[in-house]
Order: structure tokens, then C-alpha cells, then sequence
């Protein structure tokens, strides 16, 4: 799977920067304005630049540093003119934000741009490899925007408050904020609920109303169904996650209680509202699984930790694949299988086919060969 860094031209001629897996359908939402937050009161946009990258952090890697170039930087990069950006560049810093990194640590002479952009998005600090809790204090002293904050509104179970930091956890949030819970807080139903995230629940603050816990935010994204009576910007959870990523401030997601959602009042606290599509026939969302698509959707930008991916053995060699291809055929012929003889050809034809559409590994060639052999001998003596 590849990723991309990118960069757009907005209608008034400012630059915008990002990363993403699906270009074509990034640049579309943009063009359509869905993704809401800086492009979307500049529109229409145009693609300048992109690069490909084999991981989701080696491109939000570039993002980030090409972000914080001049208008003049980004412009040589989109001309593949390096020589300029080096006389741009600063001799104690290759870019704004890269805390140290001198000119001399990049490649002399680069012959490409793909090359120079991929050194920049592989030359990540240690110390920016950073736990959770870590990366939320770093973040308070850069240009990076912080987290966003979950706000549950009058919970009315325990245990769901506890699925829900749950959900967070998983996706490096770890801000909860409760207004009224209907049972109170703490609530020993929520310890047991969050399966080990009690980090969560611990730092968990209470609030009175919704309007005292998000004081301190410069952007809400209220989580509702799509309501008449509030004339607000509709995004689903990648448009949300897009928002915050936007916000030099701090954004708070907004659930409602989970019988009866967000109340028009508390909605109307909100820049924005997201909502999800969902089966007309069954909307039923839990309140847990509503925090994990937002979280979800928002750590698609952050460095997380992913399973280790186990790479597939390449293709065995045709002549291995021929082989194994002969050796059935003989088979058959020996059982005399091809019948009608004028059908022959056609069948060692589909036969061909069969084989060649698993794309055998070696290993694999070799384990059929060997299933063969039995087969064709018999029974194993003891």
C-alpha cells in the first residue's frame, strides 16, 4: 500500500499541505469541500506536487517538514529545483521545525527529488518516537495540533464510559471529559468496562455543563444525526478528523447521552457536526463505537504503532511452476483422465490457468510437488 504527501494551490494562491492513502479521493474531497477546514473556503484547488511513500509515517514525516517551508521552498520543490531550496535552507536548521538537523547531515548533490524528499521523511529524532502520554506534552509547545478531547454529555451507564476510554486508548486519545453523568463519577462499573485503560478514567474531569468543559477549546464537532434546526457544516468521521488536524487549537468531539443523543442546545455549542452513514434500517450506535470511528479516524495521522506485517514469499520461477505443471500432467495422462483425446489441448489449457492464478511461492511449488509424489507412490512404508 502506498501513501502520499501532497501539496494543493488554493484559489486565492496559498499552499496547502498534506498526506494521505488515496490521492485521487483525498484531492476529490478537497475539490468538494468535505473536508472542510482550510481549503475548504478556498476553493476550487489545484494538485501541485505529490510523492509516494511506503508507510503512513514517512509521508506524514514529509507533511510535516515541507508544511513549514517558505512559499519560495515549496515552489522550488515543485519545480524539483534543489538547488534553490539548499541556498533557501539555513545552515543550522533544513527546516523550520527539524530541531537541529544542519545542512550537512543531507546527501550532497541529490540526483532526484524523490530521493531528498524521502530523506527528510526517514530522518525522524529518537526522541520523537515518543509514547502516549509523551507525545501530548510535546505537542503543547509545537505547531503540531494537540489531540482532540472526547466530551461524553450526561452518560448515562458506567460501563460505556468505560468502553469509551477504552476505545480512546486504543488510538492514543487519552483527554475525557464528563458533563452530569446520570450515575455520577467515579462510577466502579467503568474500571472493569475499560479493560485496562485506566489512565483514562483516572484523569477523567467533571463538569456541570457542556459549555464549562470545552472553555478552553478553540474548535466542537458536535457527534449527532443530521438535524434541521441547526444550520452547521455536516462531515463524517475522516471530514472530523480533517477539522482537527486544521485547528492550531484544541478540538473537543461532543457525544450525547446514549438513549437520546445530543440535545439541540448542546448541539448548538458547535462549529461543525459529524455524523455517521449508517444503515437507515438499524441506526443503532453504540456510544463506544461511535468514539472509536472518530478515534480512529483521527489516529490515521499519527504515528501508532501497527502490527507487524509479515511479507509474502515472491513468485516461484516460471521453471519451477512448468515443472510442477508436467508432473500433473503426467499424472493424468498415466490415469488416463484426458477424454475425449480432441479435448486434450483445451484442458491442459485450463489446467495451465489453475495453477498459474495462486502465484505459487517456491516453497509452495515444492510442497505440491512433494503431495504429488506421495500421491503417485502410494501409501509411506512405516
Amino acid at each position: 500500500m502506498s501513501f502520499f504527501a501532497y501539496i494543493l494551490k488554493c484559489a486565492d494562491n496559498s499552499y496547502y499541505t498534506g498526506h494521505t492513502d488515496s490521492l485521487e479521493y483525498r484531492i476529490a474531497q478537497h475539490q468538494s469541500g468535505e473536508c472542510g477546514g482550510y481549503c475548504s473556503t478556498r476553493l476550487p484547488v489545484m494538485l501541485l506536487w505529490s510523492e509516494t511513500f511506503p508507510t503512513r509515517l514517512e509521508a506524514l514525516e514529509a507533511e510535516r517538514r515541507i508544511k513549514g517551508w517558505s512559499r519560495a521552498k515549496k515552489e522550488a520543490l515543485v519545480a524539483g529545483n534543489w538547488a534553490t531550496i539548499q541556498r533557501l535552507a539555513s545552515r543550522a536548521k533544513v527546516l523550520r521545525d527539524d530541531g537541529g538537523a544542519s545542512t550537512s547531515s543531507v546527501p550532497s548533490s541529490p540526483q532526484d527529488e524523490r530521493k531528498r524528499v524521502k530523506y527528510y521523511a526517514k530522518a525522524v529524532r529518537p526522541e520523537e518516537r515518543l509514547s502516549v502520554s509523551e507525545d501530548v506534552s510535546r505537542r503543547v509547545n509545537s505547531h503540531t495540533p494537540p489531540p482532540p478531547v472526547i466530551i461524553l454529555v450526561r452518560p448515562q451507564l458506567g460501563e460505556n464510559i468505560g468502553k469509551a476510554a477504552r476505545a480512546m486508548l486504543n488510538f492514543g486519545l487519552t483527554d475525557m471529559r464528563l458533563v452530569a453523568p446520570r450515575d455520577g463519577w467515579p462510577n466502579p462499573s467503568a474500571g472493569p468496562a475499560a479493560s485496562g485503560a485506566d489512565v483514562v478514567l483516572a484523569n477523567a474531569q467533571l463538569f456541570g455543563t457542556l459549555a464549562e468543559a470545552v472553555a478552553d477549546c478553540t474548535q466542537v464537532i458536535a457527534t449527532t444525526v443530521r438535524r434541521r434546526d441547526l444550520i452547521k457544516p455536516v462531515v463524517g468521521p475522516d471530514g472530523a478528523a480533517a477539522l482537527i488536524r486544521s485547528e492550531a487549537g484544541r478540538t473537543a468531539l461532543v457525544f450525547g447521552p446514549e438513549r437520546s443523543g445530543l440535545d439541540s442546545d448542546d448541539a448548538a455549542i458547535a462549529s461543525a457536526i459529524m455524523t455517521v452513514p449508517i444503515n437507515p434500517k438499524f441506526g443503532s450506535l453504540n456510544l463506544a463505537q461511535a468514539v472509536i470511528l472518530a478515534a480512529y479516524e483521527w489516529s490515521k495521522g499519527e504515528s501508532l504503532s501497527q502490527p507487524s506485517v509479515v511479507d509474502l514469499d515472491p513468485p516461484a520461477p516460471q521453471a519451477d511452476l512448468d515443472g510442477l505443471i508436467d508432473t500433473v500432467n503426467e499424472m493424468l495422462v498415466t490415469a488416463d483422465y484426458f477424454r475425449p483425446p480432441e479435448r486434450k489441448q483445451v484442458t491442459l489449457r485450463a489446467l495451465r490457468t489453475l495453477f498459474t492464478k495462486p502465484r505459487w511461492s517456491a516453497k509452495e511449488v515444492q510442497m505440491m510437488r512433494g503431495v504429488l509424489r506421495a500421491v503417485k507412490g502410494g501409501r509411506r512404508k512405516p
